[in-house]
């Protein structure tokens, strides 16, 4: 594919696609020109407006819908040349080894690999500037040499060494695959434009494969063919840490409301902490490609180094291929890395809102956030069996004594058999025990970057909270757990503290009918935030507002945590007409956060699904209120929504 054939044809290809989304749309205005042609002058007349915009209007909005492509760069900071003269330079002569024009700029960014992003107008035909996104865990966990593998493999994207289309035929495979995603289900423009881009992924795959084989070549000869082939496992070894850090580590605080003074400095304890977990990761074969993911499998590819690269690497025949001269860190690249992390947190970790903590504190404080939900979860249980409120271990306690506590637990847990629910009461006890002593101050968090967090008491001693809490289970011994706990220096009744801990977001779906009327819903871990809606035409407006409500963090009853002061609305709107002036006095001004209603899962008597046509769900709640959900043509979600709002309504209809 040399003399530019495949990349010719991979460019027609695409040209393709872009001429058949409007053929159709032209199709379709010759299919109503021809049956109005049918009809008697005068009725023509009538129908032919309302006909065309139903039909070919639809359609053309359809159309330039998918094929307008918005240009998103995620969050980073930009790096001049005179900021890192050392990066710059490498990212000049790998631009050089692969044939390509050095990108515009080079900004690093808070994710684990590196892209040559590229503003592409047109739908693809034409491109723009290009900007080579560097993530910041490669300058602190890699050497030099593997980032100049991986910078040259992204440069070489942009190389005419398959023929001068090549870039064009990249830049397509790129545009029709970010294409694709966007269609929304129901689209009319959809199965014609899926349809074609299926049949073009198969057409181009053969020139697709060459090109990234071909990348993959030029970092070999740039950075030397070990290094080459390494960054293959390396790359998603790295994502998959910083996935594990997100997850484990950084989610659980964040979502409580806090933010840790030094993300990436965290980032680089676990990956010291957990070098074995990734050594055991490299060890596995890597996951398949996504669908349209531009890259071969890691097997193939590296398969692919160990038959051409010898050559490329060999001085003279029966040489061993050699790798360049051990290189440094590749953060030294830059000069002041720290400055550089400080200020890319601020960018791609903004507070918010939240307080910035020590690490220590940041793990106390999101364990501490976790059980006081599942705290106020199983009072909430208790409370409702009981007839009365249960407000903490006190008051489980004084149930205990009484010998109730034996009665609510089997209706709680009634389906349980009498040992688990034993069990039940045991754990129930021990973490209300455990709240009452890190509010006593008589326990403390001992955390480790390699294993879960141990309650130990202040002065690091051991802390035994299941013995007083297998005696609180009976009521000739509660007294005795009494005594027990006394000597630890716990009060059963100590307060929680003020601060009020927001709770996870699980997703958030907009424009779907709740109760008939237009609303946007955000799922959290303890109910469903309704918003009305915006107007159709500020769609993407609306998945930004909700995009916004989840950034800023959410507390337990579905307030804003920027907000606090403000309560969601005590009664559903009386009528969908209510919902639209609501929803244009909740977003066009200051009071955007004031206007909303909150349906707390643990108000919910039944749930269930159902699917005719369209999706739908219906909640009861405990008061005899039924609230209605149903998705509409334009509904449309947050990352996750529907599996959050899907897994949400399947967890309460089994649970109730």
């Amino acid at each position: 594919m040399q003399d530019g054939t495949g990349s010719r044809r991979s460019a027609v290809l695409f040209v393709g696609f872009l001429a058949v989304a409007w053929l159709q749309v032209g199709a379709a205005l010759l299919i109503v020109y021809l049956f109005l042609d049918l009809l008697p002058g005068s009725i023509a007349l009538q129908v032919a407006v309302p006909l065309t915009i139903a039909t070919g209007g639809l359609l053309w909005y359809a159309t330039v819908r998918a094929l307008r492509l918005p240009h998103r760069i995620p969050a980073g900071v930009p790096i001049s040349r005179t900021d890192a003269p050392a990066l710059w330079s490498l990212v000049d002569a790998a631009s050089a080894a692969a044939g390509a024009v050095p990108p515009d700029g080079v900004l690093v960014i808070a994710g684990a690999s590196a892209t040559l992003a590229e503003r592409i107008r047109l739908g693809g035909l034409v491109g723009g500037r290009r900007d080579l996104l560097l993530g910041m865990p490669l300058l602190l966990a890699w050497d030099e040499a593997q980032l100049r593998a991986v910078v040259a493999h992204e440069l070489a994207h942009g190389s005419p060494r398959l023929g001068r289309f090549a870039p064009a035929a990249y830049r397509g495979r790129v545009a029709i695959g970010r294409i694709v995603r966007r269609i929304p289900r129901r689209s009319p423009a959809g199965p014609v434009l899926r349809a074609y881009a299926a049949w073009y992924r198969r057409a181009s795959a053969p020139f697709g494969l060459a090109q990234e084989l071909a990348a993959d070549r030029v970092a070999a000869e740039f950075a030397g063919l070990r290094t080459a082939a390494g960054v293959l496992r390396d790359g998603p070894v790295l994502d998959g840490m910083q996935h594990l850090f997100h997850t484990e580590y950084l989610s659980p605080g964040w979502q409580a409301g806090y933010a840790p003074v030094d993300v990436f400095g965290g980032f680089l304890q676990v990956l010291a902490a957990r070098a074995e977990e990734a050594a055991r990761l490299r060890a596995l074969t890597p996951s398949p490609p996504s669908e349209w993911d531009t890259h071969p499998p890691v097997t193939e590819r590296e398969a692919a180094l160990a038959a051409v690269v010898p050559t490329v690497d060999a001085a003279e025949p029966g040489a061993e291929p050699t790798d360049p001269a051990p290189s440094g860190p590749a953060g030294d690249l830059v000069p002041d890395l720290p400055g550089l992390g400080r200020a890319l947190q601020a960018v791609a970790f903004p507070p918010g809102g939240r307080a910035v903590v020590s690490w220590d504190e940041f793990f106390s404080l999101a364990r501490d956030a976790e059980m006081e939900r599942e705290a106020d979860a199983a009072l909430g249980a208790v409370s409702r069996a009981a007839g009365s409120p249960v407000a903490g271990a006190a008051d489980v306690l004084d149930l205990a004594a009484d010998g109730r506590l034996q009665k609510i637990a089997a209706t709680v847990f009634g389906d349980l058999p009498d040992e688990q629910t034993a069990d039940r009461i045991i754990d129930l006890i021990t973490l209300l025990l455990a709240l009452a002593a890190l509010r006593s101050g008589a326990a403390r968090w001992r955390h480790s970057w390699t294993g879960t967090a141990e309650l130990v008491a202040i002065d690091g001693a051991h802390l035994d909270l299941a013995g007083p809490a297998s005696l609180a289970t009976d009521p000739s011994t509660v007294a005795d757990a009494r005594k027990w706990l006394a000597a630890l220096d716990i009060d059963l009744t100590a307060a929680r503290g003020d601060g009020r801990a927001r709770v996870p977001v699980l997703g958030g779906v907009v424009n779907i009918a709740v109760d008939g009327a237009r609303t946007d819903v955000l799922i959290i871990e303890t109910g469903l935030v309704l918003l009305p809606s915006l107007p159709r035409s500020r769609q993407a407006e609306a998945k930004r507002r909700l995009t916004r409500w989840a950034a800023d963090g959410v507390l337990a009853d579905g307030t804003p945590a920027t907000n606090a002061t403000a309560p969601p609305a005590p009664e559903p709107p009386s009528s969908a007409a209510d919902d639209s002036s609501s929803a244009t006095d909740a977003t066009d001004g200051p009071q955007e956060k004031a206007a909303f209603r909150f349906v707390a899962f643990a108000d919910v008597a039944r749930a269930s699904a159902t699917r005719n046509g369209r999706r739908s769900w219906e909640i009861s709640l405990r008061d005899g209120r039924t609230v209605n959900l149903r998705t509409g043509l334009d509904s449309d979600e947050l990352p996750g929504g529907w599996a959050a709002l899907t897994d949400a309504v399947a967890f309460l209809a089994g649970t109730r």
